[in-house]
C-alpha cells in the first residue's frame, strides 16, 4: 500500500527536490506545492497519509492551515521538515507514520 505525502513550502527550488525525493520510494506518492491554496485543493481531493511542512512557512500560515487541513480530517499527522539529508526525511516520516 503507499503512503500518500503532502509536502507544502515556499521555495520552489526545494520543492522541485521534494518531489523527487518523496517519489523516488515507491511505497510513497509525494505530491508537493507552494501554496496553501494548492495545499487545501489537493487535501479535498487525495486521500492524503501525512503533511510535511517545509522552510517559508511563517507561524501565522502555518497554524491557519494547520486548521484548515485538520478541519478536513482531523487525524491527519502534520511534521515539520526544514532540510536535512534524504535519511533525516526518511526517519521523520517513519515516525509520524507509527
Amino acid at each position: 500500500m503507499q503512503t500518500t505525502i503532502l509536502y507544502i513550502g515556499r521555495d520552489s527550488e526545494i520543492t522541485v527536490v521534494m518531489n523527487r525525493l518523496l517519489n523516488a520510494r515507491p511505497e510513497w506518492k509525494g505530491i508537493c506545492v507552494c501554496t496553501d491554496e494548492e495545499a487545501v485543493s489537493v487535501f479535498k481531493e487525495e486521500a492524503i497519509d501525512l503533511v510535511l511542512l517545509g522552510n517559508g512557512i511563517d507561524q501565522q500560515c502555518e497554524q491557519a492551515l494547520r486548521l484548515k487541513l485538520q478541519a478536513i480530517k482531523p487525524n491527519i499527522k502534520i511534521v515539520q521538515h526544514y532540510g536535512g539529508g534524504s535519511g533525516l526525511l526518511y526517519g521523520e516520516i517513519m515516525t509520524a507514520l507509527n
